[in-house]
């Protein structure tokens, strides 16, 4: 019979949010746009309310790297499955912004009705009819800031519906602040799992929702390293690829993402903004394979997964100096994919070779040369 290899422990959902805003748990979904609809987030928070299920999550701690001083450090847990759910309850509840496939930050606000009964909903996606209506708390968020008072919200809202029952609705928003104490069980993999079974498991487990790859997982991987600009060094990647497909995206990039707007990526790639001819538009995956390939010589992704972990393929060791050489390495290959020559070297071979507008490895691979 094969060994376990995981835990399951029920956590309040409270604990799981605390985690993610001290960094005990990265999410690298936050990083990416928010797929979603506001919908789903009110779904989400109903179900809470009614006691319902809602599935488990999926972590996996980093490999303990050994730092430079000699003494080690445990790695940050990573959510592998459940970014969707655990963001989503950052946005209603805490105000989170989240980015939208647009790539433009957003509030996403959940309307509340503490007086809600039969089929009437509980919860809707806040809008102007329902700010307007006094029966509905246009924005939950409100209650669950730090310093909200029940008693005074519960004051506010009867100064609003002076006929309805204080009772009632101080009952009903006790309730609803008591959703973040709802269990979720939280499945941690074994510390001891190698990356590339990781990397397996990832793949498997969100292959229900959408078609994932390893290099959706070393993108994650990526992302979750602040410490050498892995969560810029996506947005890089990411960013560009889009940009390649739709140049007006750079006055978006500029109004909504100052910090990243300060980096040295966007006018690396400001180029693309008066470019229209679509003949090659590169996904992140060959943006990703190109970079690692031609820094790396090596094609693996999961070996890409393990250098930015800090892996000594020698001696089987996670070592901080690994992690930072390979970040620092794979900036360089990112910028130089960036490259507007490589870019109008590879579209004159396309156009010569009396190619329409193309994606795939095949044109990647082409860059990849042109890269070395």
């Amino acid at each position: 019979m094969a060994t376990q290899r995981y835990s399951v422990t029920p956590h309040p959902f409270d604990t799981l949010l605390t985690w993610v805003k001290s960094g005990e748990i990265a999410i690298p979904e936050i990083q990416r746009p928010f797929v979603w609809e506001a919908t789903k987030v009110r779904n989400l928070l109903d179900s809470l309310y009614q006691g319902f299920p809602v599935g488990y999550l999926i972590a996996w701690r980093n490999p303990t790297v050994k730092l430079k001083d000699g003494t080690t450090s445990a790695g940050k847990r990573i959510l592998i499955d459940g970014q969707q759910r655990v963001t989503a309850l950052m946005a209603s509840l805490l105000g989170m912004e989240v980015l939208t496939k647009n790539y433009e930050r957003v509030r996403i606000r959940i309307a509340f009705n503490p007086l809600a009964e039969g089929d009437e909903p509980s919860f809707e996606v806040s809008n102007p009819a329902i700010a307007k209506n006094p029966l509905w708390i246009p924005d939950v968020s409100k209650l669950f800031q730090s310093d909200a008072d029940l008693f005074d919200q519960t004051d506010a809202y009867v100064a609003r519906n002076p006929e309805i029952d204080r009772n009632l609705v101080g009952k009903s928003l006790q309730r609803l602040l008591k959703i973040v104490n709802n269990s979720v069980g939280l499945i941690e993999l074994a510390e001891d799992l190698d990356i590339e079974t990781v990397t397996e498991i990832f793949i498997r487990v969100n292959s229900a929702g959408a078609e994932l790859s390893q290099t959706d997982f070393a993108m994650s991987k990526i992302a979750v390293n602040e410490a050498y600009g892995g969560n810029t060094l996506r947005k890089a990647i990411e960013y560009f690829c889009h940009l390649a497909i739709s140049p007006d995206f750079y006055s978006q990039i500029e109004k909504s993402d100052p910090e990243f707007t300060r980096s040295e990526f966007l006018p690396k790639m400001a180029w693309l903004k008066d470019v229209n001819d679509d003949l090659y538009d590169p996904t992140y995956t060959d943006m990703l394979r190109v970079a690692f390939t031609s820094e790396f010589g090596r094609g693996k992704l999961q070996d890409l997964v393990a250098l930015v972990s800090g892996r000594n393929f020698a001696s089987k060791q996670y070592e901080e100096n690994i992690a930072e050489e390979s970040f620092a390495k794979l900036k360089q290959g990112v910028l130089a994919f960036m490259s507007k020559t490589h870019f109008d070297r590879i579209i004159m071979i396309l156009k010569s070779a009396g190619l329409y507008p193309f994606r795939g490895r095949y044109a990647a691979a082409q860059h990849s040369t042109l890269d070395r």
